[in-house]
């Protein structure tokens, strides 16, 4: 397994309500529209999953396997071509603002590694700046 990480962002608002939207997978209704509707398309969810088709990719569905309240949240991937996992990590700083790190597993063939591994780094970097974004109130 390959391990990818983003780097900490600090987010201006409590543990507590950043670990509230981000474990209930509904709260994406509220910021689907900051998603570039040109790199995910057929975007579903309900509490504990995400579906998303992602060209070239297809369709990768993430389902919510654990969560640790206020800390971590653990993701495994259904239907994706590639098997990988995925968990954020909450950390307070202040009671007004807390620190994220996202962090994803994959089980990468050694000769899609030099294809898949820069594009991996990039893409759990943008998910971590993305998530640093949203309105936690």
């Amino acid at each position: 397994m390959s391990k990818y990480e983003s780097s900490v962002h600090i987010i201006n608002y409590p543990q507590e309500k950043v670990y509230a939207k981000l474990s209930d997978l509904s709260n994406i209704e509220k910021v689907k529209d900051r998603i570039p509707a040109e790199q995910v398309k057929d975007l579903t969810f309900d509490r504990d999953s995400v579906s998303v088709n992602v060209p070239p990719v297809g369709s990768v569905t993430l389902k919510i396997v654990e969560r640790q309240e206020l800390k971590c949240i653990k993701f495994e991937a259904e239907n994706s071509p590639l098997p990988f996992n995925l968990w954020i990590q909450l950390l307070p700083v202040t009671e007004t603002s807390c620190k994220m790190k996202v962090t994803v597993k994959a089980d990468i063939p050694i000769f899609l590694k030099p294809m898949v591994g820069n594009k991996l780094e990039e893409g759990v970097e943008k998910i971590a700046q993305t998530l640093a974004m949203v309105p936690y109130e």
